[in-house]
């Protein structure tokens, strides 16, 4: 299957500039298609918050490319284990090392959900 997963081309002011236009706020990438996120801060990651990657599943989501805001966090033990339990894997890194990451990700076609805290 043909991806077309948006590339991100730039990201700060609070939100990201996708090669689809610029999007407000945080983004969630799944199935190569970004829509808003409504997390805002680390401290609003639940494992309710990534429905819609636990809804997909592990055939079609490896892994959770997670940008946690400007500087590196340690995501909430929750959001960990509930990851971790339905066999999906969790990279985080700040919001933009995850953001140059997803685009190289993306490029030898790996199959993740990017969930990043806008900044």
């Amino acid at each position: 299957m043909a991806r077309d997963a948006p590339q991100i081309d730039a990201y700060g002011d609070g939100g990201f500039r996708l090669s689809s236009g610029r999007h407000q706020g945080s983004l969630l990438i799944l199935r190569d298609e970004p829509t808003a996120w409504p997390v805002r801060s680390l401290a609003e990651l639940t494992p309710e918050s990534l429905a819609d990657v636990l809804a997909a599943g592990r055939a079609e989501v490896e892994f959770v490319l997670l940008g946690v805001g400007a500087v590196n966090a340690l995501p909430p033990r929750a959001v960990r284990d509930t990851l971790q339990k339905a066999g999906i894997g969790l990279e985080f890194m700040d919001t933009p090392a995850a953001a140059r990451l997803y685009n190289v990700l993306t490029a030898e076609g790996r199959r993740l959900a990017a969930a990043l805290i806008a900044i």
